[in-house]
């Protein structure tokens, strides 16, 4: 039994140690089966306790800017492990967030539609959330904060996981609406994908910094960078400015998007 034990965890070791789209070394132990059905039962629950919008522009908009963004994954992206199929609600909710979920599960809330102004700014929003997804960040974040005890939990070798415990690694809170921020080098990962994506698509990435600056305005009190695992804003609009040249580049071989804005 000893020896079963150590071989397994060995073997998941060894499987678990590849690196991102972008290059960046990660330890992510979950089975992305696993991964993906956690994911599924959480965006189900998050759907049956929160109101989806009816509005048919707003969710046109929505869908027409996915949907441009999605269909770049693989040209970007050839080597990434894509989702069987992907999913994005818009959920009836004030507070200006997006999340995403393993398995291609994508949540935008109302509120942010208040905030981007207009289809690429939006597709920023989508590109970062996508970005989170292809390089396998929940997987990785619930590596880091659990441990490999949950990853041999989830394959059956340990007993079960407080579900309440493993939708807070994956970024949830008990409520919808409560999101919670991945770590910085998550955050700037997916702001680069996020970026090269949406030029792709066709989409202006400059706007990408302007989303920020927005959100900088419609935010007040945000705490100080090195209190918050999210990168301050200045920070983060640094950073999509030194990215920005590649994804112009990306954006002028692009069929420029043409997405209904607000």
């Amino acid at each position: 039994m000893k020896l079963r034990f150590l071989t397994t965890i060995v073997l998941l070791t060894l499987t678990g140690c590849e690196k991102t789209p972008t290059g960046r070394d990660q330890l992510a132990l979950v089975p992305d089966p696993v991964m993906a059905d956690m994911g599924a039962r959480a965006f189900a629950r998050m759907k049956q306790e929160g109101t989806t919008i009816s509005d048919p522009d707003q969710r046109a908009r929505v869908e027409c800017v996915a949907r441009r963004v999605l269909d770049e994954v693989e040209s970007v992206y050839p080597g990434a492990r894509v989702p069987e199929q992907w999913e994005v609600v818009v959920f009836d909710n004030a507070t200006p967030n997006a999340f995403a979920l393993p398995g291609g599960r994508i949540g935008i809330h109302a509120g942010i539609l208040r905030v981007a102004e207009g289809p690429d700014q939006l597709a920023a929003i989508i590109g970062h959330e996508v970005g989170h997804l292809l390089a396998d960040h929940g997987n990785e974040r619930l590596t880091q904060k659990l441990g490999l005890r949950i990853a041999l939990m989830l394959i059956g070798l340990f007993g079960e996981v407080e579900n309440e415990q493993v939708l807070q690694v994956l970024g949830l809170g008990a409520k919808l609406g409560v999101t919670l921020p991945f770590s910085r080098a998550h955050e700037r990962e997916a702001d680069e994908m996020g970026q090269l994506l949406m030029a792709a698509a066709g989409f202006r990435p400059g706007e990408s910094v302007a989303l920020w600056q927005n959100m900088a305005e419609a935010g007040s009190g945000q705490p100080l960078e090195f209190l918050s695992t999210h990168p301050a804003h200045d920070t983060r609009i640094e950073h999509l400015r030194e990215n920005l040249p590649a994804a112009q580049q990306r954006y002028e071989k692009a069929i420029p998007a043409r997405c209904p804005a607000a």
